[in-house]
């Protein structure tokens, strides 16, 4: 009986750890993490557990006698999709609709899907979303097709560079540093007329709105530590973007 009891243990351990992992690499906000391994360990009985999140790591035990479990999260993106369909396993799960294999079974192939759209999807919806942003900042017809080039290659770049180099802010800072160079090529040899507002398009796809919102989201659910780890990267991200920006103009600003 009791061979049975730790085997069922470390089954719901092995669902409420993976669940959590796809959470975290997803990009959810921690309590959100710790509240669906708690809901789920609580389902099957386990009321006594401890789990502790952070932005690159998991703590998870049931109980006291229990072993204690460490995943290390080095790498996280945002997925919404993926954040939406472990929240529909794990309502699943509470409510008694699938069993405990059959969830281990659906979080194993979420796991392994690739839900992000298509990368040439990405770079032209980022093109898009300057060209909108332009004229949401009141900007002229001229600047349009800049403003729209612009935000296009800094993404781009931002997302090669970070695909091939492992060193954190560092791709924004090098597409910001693209977006400010075609916004002073468009105005000094094209008919476009306002740097400012094609590189502040520009640089919209880059800025960490989404980091921003969890870490206030974690702060306001009393995950201290995870909030401000949150928001310092959102911030050293926004300090690159505009260092990129500034350097740009160091280099140039007396030809502009």
């Amino acid at each position: 009986m009791l061979s049975n009891q730790l085997y069922d243990e470390q089954k719901v351990k092995d669902v409420a750890m993976l669940a959590g992992r796809i959470l975290l690499e997803s990009g959810a906000e921690t309590y959100r993490v710790e509240d669906t391994m708690t809901r789920i360990a609580e389902f099957y009985g386990l009321h006594n557990t401890h789990s502790f999140v952070t932005p690159t790591a998991i703590i998870f035990s049931l109980n006291e006698k229990s072993s204690t479990r460490l995943y290390r999260v080095s790498d996280r993106t945002t997925d919404l999709e993926k954040i939406s369909e472990v929240n529909e396993i794990s309502r699943a799960i509470t409510s008694g609709k699938v069993s405990l294999e059959a969830a281990k079974m659906a979080l194993d192939i979420l796991d392994k899907e690739d839900l992000q759209y298509k990368f040439w999807l990405k770079v032209l919806s980022s093109g898009i979303v300057s060209l909108l942003f332009l004229f949401m900042f009141d900007g002229s017809p001229s600047d349009a097709i800049p403003a729209f080039i612009s935000g296009l290659a800094g993404y781009y770049i931002c997302e090669q560079i970070g695909a091939y180099f492992k060193i954190r802010f560092f791709a924004e800072f090098a597409g910001s540093v693209v977006i400010a160079l075609i916004a002073i090529a468009c105005v000094q040899y094209f008919f476009s007329e306002s740097i400012d507002k094609i590189i502040i398009s520009g640089v919209m796809p880059l800025v960490p709105g989404v980091p921003i919102t969890n870490a206030i989201r974690d702060m306001m659910a009393g995950q201290l530590i995870a909030g401000i780890t949150k928001g310092v990267e959102a911030a050293l991200t926004a300090f690159a973007i505009g260092a990129g920006v500034g350097v740009v103009f160091i280099i140039f600003g007396g030809s502009i």
